[in-house]
């Protein structure tokens, strides 16, 4: 492919690519994203064949979603004046402490180790010795067994 082909290629998909950016990350972070996407194609520029949609919208979406995991889940405080939501979220955080004391050991250690702590599935693995795969089962059953018992047991 040449420059010029890759060009016009590249300005037609721009605003295909903006589009998938921005469902994923917002206004903000999407034209970063979309110039880093179409600076790994133009190092590709020799061995791309006309039309490269797919790969472009692919190399987009695997970019962002590396944006989004990259991001540290943040919790804004405020002073409401009162203390009323505070109390209630606080009751709330102990009833479902509660119910996770009421799990099964490696349940109740991955629970924390992803939520608490903040691990990755696959250094749970590794600690617990076991597969990344039993984790991401032993995962979903423990809040599927958090989501019946506080249900069951608060609402």
């Amino acid at each position: 492919m040449t420059q010029e082909e890759f060009k016009e290629e590249a300005q037609r998909l721009r605003p295909r690519l903006m589009l998938t950016a921005r469902r994923y990350l917002g206004d903000d972070d999407a034209e970063d994203t979309v110039q880093d996407a179409l600076l790994r194609l133009w190092q590709m520029v020799g061995e791309l064949r006309q039309p490269f949609d797919a790969l472009a919208l692919r190399l987009t979406r695997n970019l962002c979603i590396d944006q989004v995991r990259r991001r540290k889940p943040t919790v804004v405080l405020t002073d409401s004046g009162g203390t009323d939501q505070t109390d209630s979220d606080d009751e709330r955080v102990e009833r479902m402490m509660a119910v996770v004391s009421t799990l099964p050991s490696l349940q109740q250690t991955i629970l924390r180790l992803r939520h608490l702590e903040g691990m990755e599935m696959n250094e749970i693995a590794d600690l617990t010795g076991s597969s990344e795969v039993a984790i991401r089962k032993a995962l979903s059953r423990a809040r599927q067994a958090v989501r019946q018992k506080y249900m069951k047991q608060y609402e």
